[in-house]
């Protein structure tokens, strides 16, 4: 069972391959890719910020 630690590791992890998939599906305006993107994005902050970590210097997309 993972620690709470490795829990946070993975979705710090998680959160950043996101957002570098957001930039680029912006950028290639795929429209209905970023939306999926989005929806992840949302759910890994939300339990970012449930666990204590601050975002404000790794979020990129700022939405």
């Amino acid at each position: 069972m993972p620690t709470g630690i490795e829990v946070i590791k993975q979705a710090l992890d998680d959160f950043k391959k996101i957002q570098k998939y957001m930039i680029l599906a912006k950028k290639e305006n795929a429209t209905e890719t970023y939306a999926e993107l989005k929806e992840e994005y949302r759910t890994l902050k939300v339990l970012l910020n449930a666990s204590g970590v601050n975002l404000t210097d790794i979020d990129k997309i700022k939405e």
